[in-house]
């Protein structure tokens, strides 16, 4: 077991790993890519750089300096964070527990441009099956995405609902076998209902009627493991305090999920404060232990 898992390993992430790995504790750091860093052609306005860097060198100088104090870092994704006595995080291959987790994994994933989305935010769109399950047990329900993470998804909503459609909206295809599970591949044109979600209207302009959406496209983002944990969410943001501690005793969270300012420099320093308070942390439950 981990004393502390990092989930993200841009700026943010990599910062906190430091100071945890250097202060003693043992450190793992997952993160499947390089967030909205990597897409940064010119960096000029950060500390130390005597000419310009791409996001991408500066990232995998960050990861580079991580792995050169031993922190371990995995590539894969993080589809799934349980609490149960200890963090549970669940990638696509493996399960890790640690004693506390950071958050690091950047901005919320853009939201799918259907039409009803937002009008049905509540009212049967829901972006967090562990949250919501419970209202609908027993009904005919959706999921739109088609990785991962919608897989997981699909795990939490099969014990407590009576039939499930998997949206792809024409984004490829997903694999999973159950007589509840059924997959649709057209694309959709919107969300229809009257005060509450009713249809799923496709392209072609026939329907699906469904109790309730669950939004799983892409990876899941460190709001969305933030919301299934029970943390305080504030406009899709994840309220942390001073020292980046959530309301979930353990949990922090780092850089642009929180956020404010969306610089490197920002999710470097929230990924200091969030290590040096784990370390606090987990020092102190320790000796409350002993």
């Amino acid at each position: 077991m981990y004393d502390v898992i990092i989930i993200g390993k841009g700026p943010a992430g990599i910062s906190a790993g430091l100071y945890t790995k250097r202060a003693g504790l043992e450190t793992l750091i997952i993160g499947k890519d390089l967030g909205a860093l990597s897409k940064a052609d010119k960096i000029e306005n950060y500390y130390g750089l005597e000419s310009f860097q791409t996001g991408e060198q500066l990232a995998q100088n960050g990861i580079q300096q991580a792995k050169q104090l031993g922190i371990n870092i995995i590539t894969d994704e993080v589809v799934d964070i349980k609490l149960e006595n200890n963090f549970k995080s669940a990638t696509r291959k493996e399960i890790f527990e640690s004693k506390a987790v950071i958050l690091a994994t950047g901005t919320n994933r853009v939201k799918p441009r259907i039409s009803g989305i937002k009008e049905y935010e509540g009212k049967g769109i829901s972006y967090c099956a562990v949250c919501d399950a419970f209202f609908y047990r027993g009904k005919d329900v959706a999921i739109l995405g088609s990785g991962d993470y919608a897989t997981s998804e699909i795990k939490e909503l099969l014990p407590i609902v009576k039939s499930i459609t998997v949206l792809t909206n024409g984004n490829g295809s997903i694999n999973y076998r159950s007589e509840k599970v059924k997959i649709e591949q057209r694309p959709i044109r919107e969300f229809r209902g009257n005060t509450v979600l009713q249809d799923v209207v496709f392209e072609d302009e026939t329907s699906i009627p469904v109790s309730g959406v669950f939004i799983a496209e892409g990876t899941a983002s460190s709001t969305d493991f933030a919301r299934k944990l029970g943390a305080i969410i504030e406009n899709e943001k994840i309220k942390v305090n001073e020292y980046m501690q959530t309301n979930i005793p353990g949990l922090y969270a780092a850089g642009d999920c929180t956020g404010g300012m969306l610089q490197i420099s920002k999710a470097v320093h929230n990924g200091a404060v969030a290590g040096l308070q784990v370390v606090e942390w987990i020092r102190k439950n320790k000796d409350d232990k002993n």
